[in-house]
């Protein structure tokens, strides 16, 4: 039995195969070690599997996700999932990596990410070989839900939004300062926070104002970042997540303007990296 999943920072996805190659869906919190110690990923996965799915029967556990970045947050994860899944070998993976495998699988591109963070990386058919820093929603994370957000809350609150869209703003959320900033620097995830007014940004897509936030973003995105990558100008760039998938209008715009090779621009890499894994599995291959 295998478990593959794609951690965000808001949720992560999980696929179950069982022996006979059947799939099994779920979901959890997102585990981004940045947030979350090893105890409170146990909890959470106590309460999600061990009473639904035979966790002693896992072989193989595959987790790639949001902040798995360096060895010590890697860790973080790694001594949780030995608790939950005894049998199995532990694999924690950065969600750069699921990108690309879902994305690029044996050929190299350029693999982004464009969800509640953002992120990118060169991939040469193997793996990451050339990663530009990515700073976190404070100093950087452009493109994303987080990015957006910020944007949005500045022009809401330093007037600049046009009237219609203020006005659609305060109906749906009824926001003051005091709360905003109670929500940003008394919560844990305050990234996450500031995402969730991506929403309203894909409900009022087509306002110019709402394209121009967006399109701004995205530039930054793509100027501070996929064009650092050596043979940027002739790979295929890929994208992975929500945000890429609801604005992929507006990524497709901005890549023709620089004469760049759009790729695949998928919502989930959850499906694309389970088969990236049963083709390498001799045990699934023929299943």
């Amino acid at each position: 039995m295998i478990f593959i999943a794609d951690g965000g920072s808001t949720k992560a996805d999980w696929i179950i195969i069982d022996n006979k190659g059947s799939k099994s869906n779920y979901s959890t919190i997102g585990f981004n070690p940045f947030f979350y110690d090893t105890e409170t990923v146990v909890k959470e996965l106590n309460k999600k599997f061990v009473h639904e799915v035979p966790v002693n029967e896992a072989s193989k556990v595959f987790f790639y996700g949001s902040g798995c970045s360096d060895a010590l947050r890697k860790e973080i994860l790694a001594k949780a999932f030995v608790q939950i899944f005894p049998n199995a070998e532990i694999h924690v993976e950065h969600d750069l990596l699921a990108s690309a495998r879902a994305t690029c699988g044996d050929e190299p591109g350029i693999a982004c990410i464009l969800g509640t963070g953002s992120n990118s990386c060169l991939y040469d058919g193997i793996d990451e070989v050339d990663n530009v820093t990515n700073l976190g929603y404070l100093l950087g994370d452009e493109g994303s839900g987080t990015h957006l957000g910020k944007k949005l809350i500045r022009a809401y609150f330093y007037r600049e939004l046009p009237k219609e869209l203020e006005e659609a703003f305060d109906n749906k959320y009824n926001l003051g300062k005091r709360e905003l900033l109670n929500r940003l620097y008394d919560g844990q995830r305050g990234n996450v926070y500031l995402a969730s007014f991506a929403r309203f940004m894909f409900e009022h897509k087509e306002h110019f104002y709402i394209k121009h936030i967006v399109a701004r973003s995205f530039a930054e995105f793509i100027d501070r970042h996929v064009m650092k990558y050596e043979g940027h100008q002739t790979l295929p760039i890929h994208f992975v997540g929500s945000i890429a998938h609801y604005f992929s209008g507006v990524l497709k715009s901005l890549l023709a303007e620089r004469n760049l090779t759009l790729g695949r621009i998928i919502k989930k890499p959850i499906d694309n990296l389970v088969q990236y894994h049963l083709d390498r599995d001799i045990s699934y291959a023929s299943k």
